[in-house]
């Protein structure tokens, strides 16, 4: 895991927007189309190059390959996995159940919703094939032979996330299915890391989860699952060093009330069970920004560091560097200079071909991102 040994280096949570001939190609996977395997390498090719050399430009330290190949962060792995099959309708998050108005206007507003299927778990899980995930390791290498960077992370979802979006009709229970999830997993969780790249786990489940798949249970009863997700998905990493493992958890990427969200605070004890070298999280949207204090409150191993939000992910506001730089020294000042890695709240194209920044803005924003850290860094080693 790089740590900020002499300044505040920069990042983000992974997905950036798809240009318009990588979306093609992703819905014309999704509907079935035939396609070109040499023409579909090299689109895909010259979209992970163009990203990080993007990022770079912006002054990104530790980048992503942007999720090009992939049509959402977690619907992906139904070409990568046996036993899934058929749609899921959309489960619809508990803070816009109570404002169904501003939910329909912002299906007018907004773009629309995302169209690609989640399919539901029908049959054993298992890998079907590599191929793909293959496809991005050599795409993010040569990327990166041509612009070098500091650091660099591969997206993965967890077991937990997989099941809130793509639910279980095969196995006899939720943790029957988690296990599976975990178990056929383990083998791209182990090539992103074999392969040189930090390796993120994406687990919205740990805080979306309490207003989406657990909704109508309680807090604790959401506690005790999420722990279980925790086990599961340390499970499927225990051949992997813990510096080599980001996590990254979240509430929605959605503009919304967000107002059903769960407290960072009554999470927290279970995030630090997670096997993870850094936890990225929101604190950027005006829902989280205040739960800075949270982690006056809990010690962070020795061994770990954090990559707060300080950007938001859903909004075309430019934060001003200076803004960043005030979030970036508040976190500085509770766990240390170097264990502070300044990131996104999410990612800035969850789902291909949908996304509420202008990809323009998204960039914009991260060139803040890296105008703020260069501030922060001011501060907090030169001063």
């Amino acid at each position: 895991m790089q740590i900020s040994r002499d300044r505040i280096l920069t990042t983000h949570v992974g997905s950036l927007p798809r240009p318009v001939d990588v979306a093609e190609l992703l819905f014309a996977e999704e509907r079935g189309d035939p396609l070109d395997p040499a023409q579909v390498d090299d689109v895909f090719g010259r979209a992970v190059a163009d990203i990080v050399r993007r990022q770079r430009d912006a002054g990104i330290d530790i980048v992503s390959d942007g999720e090009m190949s992939k049509i959402s962060y977690a619907a992906y792995i139904k070409h990568r996995l046996t036993g899934f099959d058929g749609d899921t309708p959309r489960r619809i998050p508990a803070d816009l159940e109570q404002f169904p108005g501003f939910a329909a206007h912002a299906v007018r507003t907004g773009g629309g919703t995302p169209t690609h299927t989640r399919p539901r778990c029908v049959g054993p899980i298992a890998v079907k094939t590599m191929a793909p995930l293959e496809a991005d390791l050599k795409h993010f290498h040569a990327a990166l032979r041509a612009t070098p960077a500091p650091g660099a992370f591969m997206n993965a979802a967890a077991p937990g996330v997989i099941a809130l979006f793509q639910p279980n009709d095969f196995y006899p229970d939720d943790d029957s299915y988690l296990d599976a999830l975990a178990t056929a997993m383990r083998a791209e969780y182990e090539a992103i890391v074999a392969a040189g790249f930090v390796l993120q786990i994406d687990s919205p489940d740990l805080a979306l989860g309490r207003h989406m798949m657990f909704k109508d249970r309680s807090d604790d009863e959401f506690l005790a699952r999420i722990d279980r997700h925790v086990a599961v998905l340390n499970a499927a990493l225990a051949n992997i060093p813990k510096a080599q493992i980001r996590v990254h958890a979240c509430w929605g990427n959605y503009e919304g009330p967000h107002h059903c969200d769960v407290a960072l605070e009554r999470i927290a004890p279970v995030l630090l069970k997670l096997k993870a070298g850094a936890l990225s999280f929101e604190a950027a949207n005006p829902r989280h920004a205040h739960e800075w204090d949270v982690w006056t409150r809990y010690k962070l191993p020795d061994d770990v560091v954090l990559i707060p939000g300080v950007l938001d992910s859903t909004t075309n506001f430019i934060e001003h560097p200076l803004l960043v730089a005030e979030r970036i020294v508040r976190f500085a000042g509770i766990v240390g200079r170097e264990r502070v890695l300044a990131g996104s709240d999410c990612g800035f194209s969850t789902f291909a071909g949908y996304g509420t920044v202008h990809p323009d803005i998204a960039f914009a924003k991260l060139a803040a991102l890296a105008e703020g850290a260069a501030i922060a860094t001011e501060r907090l080693w030169k001063n």
